[in-house]
């Protein structure tokens, strides 16, 4: 039975992969690293921000996926660079000759899943963002003014934070602020005439302004801020509500999430294919340098050639050698004669 993708090599050829394969694996090793980095920075930020997505966002799988994929890939790059050196010394290649074998099936099957899958993650999920963070942004603005009721508490300040941080304002645009009633009514005067207008024109009984809150005011603006009757353009009459970036953050809160969280899950997809292939390559590698100094006893600078292949035989051959060992293993053993006991003997009738 022939191998498969057999490849002779000779000394030197054997000491430049045993020399490559140390520098790949130090690559794998750093580019899992910056993927355990960029994993937790965007964990963190998918923690500041939970409050702006929706509940059925599945968006913190990838980052824990990469995570998972990260470490492996840290693991196998480790383990290839200390496995490539210890190949070029016959004293201390013996005791990788036992472990080679089963941690190369793992980083296969363990590692290679893993990046797989937080790549497919990382090409998939950015595309759920927009429905998450339109429910999420819109059910914080409407929670803005409850700063007493429990589970509510702190959405006034994580939104002004968000607008003062990111530099945005509302979901779409300041606009949005005109259609929820951001303003506690422990604040309002039930005396005050203005205020039980405003309230009564609404059918759902909310004090509603053309006003926004301070986080969306723009410190770079030439002019004082302007919150309240931003639609009169009598009450401010150099105002103009064609050119709100002026005086307010132009840009609304879902497109500079949506953009900022589409962004690090580029840059980590990016890496985890860097990563898969770095895998790939010192996985392979790693493989047709132990087939190789398996020929030669472990011994890198042996006489003669060798030949390093990924399997001992065909898929074909593998498979039926597989099947006919486990229907030797499942086939019933014949039933044996209790001792003391004669096998019966045939009548032979006399002629």
């Amino acid at each position: 039975m022939a191998p498969v993708l057999p490849l002779v090599l000779p000394l030197q050829p054997r000491i430049r992969l045993a020399q490559g394969l140390w520098l790949l694996s130090w690559l794998l090793a750093l580019a899992s690293g910056l993927i355990l980095l960029c994993s937790g920075h965007l964990l963190v930020q998918l923690r500041h921000l939970s409050t702006f997505l929706a509940p059925s966002c599945q968006f913190p799988a990838l980052p824990q996926a990469a995570l998972a994929a990260g470490a492996v890939a840290l693991g196998t790059g480790l383990v290839g660079a200390g496995a490539s050196r210890a190949s070029l010394n016959a004293a201390l290649y013996p005791p990788w000759r036992g472990v080679l074998g089963p941690l190369l099936v793992a980083g296969t099957a363990g590692g290679g899943g893993l990046l797989v899958l937080a790549l497919g993650l990382a090409l998939a999920l950015p595309g759920s963002l927009d429905e998450a963070l339109e429910e999420g942004l819109g059910t914080a603005l409407a929670h803005y003014r409850d700063t007493e009721v429990p589970g509510h508490c702190e959405d006034k300040k994580l939104v002004d934070e968000l607008q003062l941080r990111y530099h945005c304002c509302g979901r779409h645009g300041y606009k949005d602020w005109f259609g929820v009633q951001w303003v506690s009514s422990r604040y309002l005067d039930p005396s005050d005439q203005d205020v039980v207008d405003r309230i009564q024109s609404n059918v759902e009984g909310l004090y509603l302004t053309d006003g926004v809150p301070f986080s969306c005011c723009n410190p770079h603006s030439p002019r004082p801020c302007l919150q309240n009757r931003l639609s009169d353009s009598y009450a401010h009459p150099l105002f103009d509500p064609r050119q709100p970036n002026q005086n307010l953050w132009a840009q609304g809160c879902h497109e500079v999430l949506l953009e900022h969280l589409q962004d690090l899950a580029g840059t980590l997809g990016s890496m985890l294919a860097v990563t898969f292939l770095l895998q790939a390559l010192v996985i392979l590698g790693l493989r047709y340098l132990q087939t190789a100094l398996e020929g030669l006893g472990g011994v890198i600078d042996g006489e003669g050639e060798t030949q390093g292949y990924l399997f001992p035989s065909g898929l074909k051959e593998m498979l039926k050698m597989a099947w006919l060992q486990g229907w030797v293993a499942r086939r019933p053993a014949p039933e044996e004669a209790p001792p003391g006991e004669a096998p019966p003997k045939e009548d032979l009738s006399e002629a």
